[in-house]
């Protein structure tokens, strides 16, 4: 089966008020922590989807859980009515919602507004009481009855993980069988990070890629909180497009919600394919975009310098561009740039394809022969020597893909210095189709090398 036709997976929209425990419940769902879960009210704001295997069997059940932001959300920020539409496009694609209450507060006016807007739902509904650890919590279950929802109820800890085995069957059971096929997908083509200073662009963006409006965009900044994976397909292929919070400089954190935020934007770059280091060229680069771009060039991951709102930067021509970027950003030169206008759209298939051919570049494997034929090319037209003392490359070969990493075997590697290691790199990067991506050259003396004659004890 091709990608393309692959089934959707059915979808389970977990909703509620602020702070009743939604985003717990989808970290358990996954079985990892997909979305912060931090005690302030309105720190979900975006859709957050994610495929979870909920029970195990032939075939294993997997569903695509929406965890949303708090129904009636109002924060500092004002966003609340960019959080319900969110929660309106969840609802509409839903097969199934998990209406969730916290039993530790009793019916508050605002489950009252949930259980209304759910009452004339289509689409079956369970009521998931959270929170009940104990036996004296457990008679605070039944008070959520009068909200009059909820084909069935479940008492359940989406900290502690009790309640949860009834609720993944009951789930399972009223769903149709046909739409469980067992894996859900193939793993994605690729994995595109968007990192960038707060109102880059970076949400704008990625509703661009997934051409539907899957963050929320505001001119405020700051508006996304977490990490985001958005799942989306061209011509076949399935992309996560992983859509990170504005990374600022830590004196200026607010509070532990924007710590997380700065740690997952992170945390997104080392687990991406490519990255996408968006800035707006109406502001001047900051400390912020050096950060992320050591941070980039020190974790090897392949990036694009991605220069939004270009609509309005009149005046000004890409090969300056390109200077002035060589200049704030030193050591990142062989990155690409993207020129773009993520509000209009302008640039945004380019920019993938462009991520797709850096994709692929790091991927490539390079004979064992070619290798040393290259090295030894570049060795006798520049040599380290010193002192009569020659250096020599003993053998070399690729050890990994993504990045490409080569190790070098060499009589005495403290004859290779970074000088003389950029130059091997950048000759290697000229002479393989590594124009536009980092690669790592690691140089070990021959006495690291292992002697293929020596057989390890059986003791």
């Amino acid at each position: 089966m091709s990608e393309s036709s692959q089934p959707q997976l059915p979808r389970v929209a977990i909703v509620g008020r602020p702070n009743v425990g939604k985003s717990t419940l989808l970290n358990r769902m996954c079985g990892s922590r997909v979305s912060i879960v931090e005690p302030t009210a309105g720190v979900t704001r975006d859709r957050i989807a994610v495929p979870a295997r909920i029970l195990r069997g032939d075939p294993e059940h997997w569903v695509e859980v929406i965890d949303t932001g708090g129904v009636g959300v109002v924060d500092r920020d004002d966003l609340g009515p960019h959080v319900e539409e969110q929660i309106r496009a969840a609802l509409a694609g839903a097969d199934l919602v998990l209406f969730m209450v916290d039993v530790r507060e009793s019916i508050t006016p605002l489950d009252k507004e949930v259980a209304a807007r759910l009452r004339g739902f289509k689409i079956p509904v369970f009521l998931v009481v959270n929170k009940v650890e104990g036996e004296k919590l457990e008679w605070g279950v039944d008070d959520f009855l009068r909200l009059g929802v909820g084909e069935q109820h479940f008492p359940i800890s989406a900290q502690n993980g009790g309640g949860l085995t009834d609720l993944f069957e009951a789930i399972a059971e009223r769903l149709p069988q046909s739409a469980f096929h067992g894996k859900p997908v193939a793993e994605p083509a690729m994995k595109l990070a968007v990192i960038g200073r707060r109102n880059a662009g970076k949400s704008t963006l990625i509703n661009q890629l997934a051409r539907e409006e899957r963050m929320i965009v505001s001119e405020i900044e700051g508006t996304t909180r977490d990490a985001v994976d958005v799942i989306f397909e061209r011509d076949g292929k399935r992309f996560v497009a992983i859509d990170t919070a504005g990374v600022r400089k830590k004196s200026r954190m607010e509070d532990a919600i924007e710590f997380f935020s700065d740690a997952r934007a992170m945390r997104s770059i080392r687990r991406a394919d490519v990255v996408v280091l968006l800035f707006d060229v109406t502001r001047k680069f900051s400390a912020i975009e050096k950060k992320l771009a050591r941070y980039v060039i020190d974790h090897h991951k392949p990036v694009i310098l991605a220069a939004n709102k270009w609509d309005l930067a009149e005046g000004f021509e890409p090969e300056d561009f390109r200077k002035y970027i060589d200049a704030e950003l030193p050591g990142i030169s062989y990155a690409p740039i993207a020129f773009l206008s993520g509000k209009r759209g302008d640039g945004v298939d380019e920019l993938l394809a462009l991520a797709q051919e850096l994709f692929d570049q790091g991927r490539q494997r390079i004979s064992t022969g070619e290798l040393n034929r290259v090295l030894e090319k570049a060795l006798q037209a520049r040599s380290p020597s010193s002192s009569g003392y020659r250096a020599r490359v003993k053998y070399a070969t690729q050890a990994e893909t993504s990045p490409p990493t080569f190790v070098v075997f060499v009589n005495d590697k403290k004859l290779f210095g970074k000088d003389y290691i950029r130059y091997l790199t950048n000759r290697l990067r000229e002479e393989f189709e590594f124009k536009e991506i980092p690669i790592r050259l690691v140089i070990k003396s021959k006495t690291d090398a292992p002697d293929p004659s020596h057989k390890p004890s059986n003791r």
